[in-house]
């Protein structure tokens, strides 16, 4: 008697299967929360030399403010200024998610409905939040 082994869960997914899967808002919310933390580890140095350069000294800061109206070097200023962006979006994203997350964790609002409707307000308030200092970096 020949047994037949039985297949690993997880065999029968094809990549395929898995791209065409809709996440729910609440999913979207936690990818791009983990997104948005690596976005900000991998910035780091950014931030760093940002920080550093902004408070050495007034001659830095006129350095600093440099860089993102005409750039360093063949690195021109818009680049930076979508780097920062970049940042804005990662930290504002990531600071509300996670409150989202204490606060579902402290008042044990774990419904379905809630999920869904703090999953749209926080995509919806940080990108709002986002395109408003977005606007204040690129145009004024």
């Amino acid at each position: 008697m020949a047994q037949t082994a039985k297949p690993r869960p997880g065999e029968n997914m094809r990549l395929l299967d898995a791209l065409g899967y809709r996440l729910p808002l609440a999913g979207v919310v936690s990818i791009l929360h983990r997104a948005s933390g690596l976005v900000m580890f991998v910035l780091m140095p950014f931030i760093i030399w940002m920080f550093d350069t902004s408070l050495t000294s007034e001659i830095t800061y006129s350095q600093f403010t440099a860089v993102f109206s005409g750039g360093a070097g063949f690195v021109p200023g818009w680049f930076f200024k979508l780097l920062a962006l970049a940042l804005i979006w990662a930290y504002l994203h990531h600071f509300i998610a996670g409150v989202r997350h204490l606060w579902m964790d402290a008042t044990h609002a774990v419904t379905l409905e809630f999920g869904r409707q703090s999953a749209v307000f926080t995509l919806v308030t940080s990108v709002v939040l986002t395109l408003a200092l977005g606007a204040k970096l690129f145009f004024f």
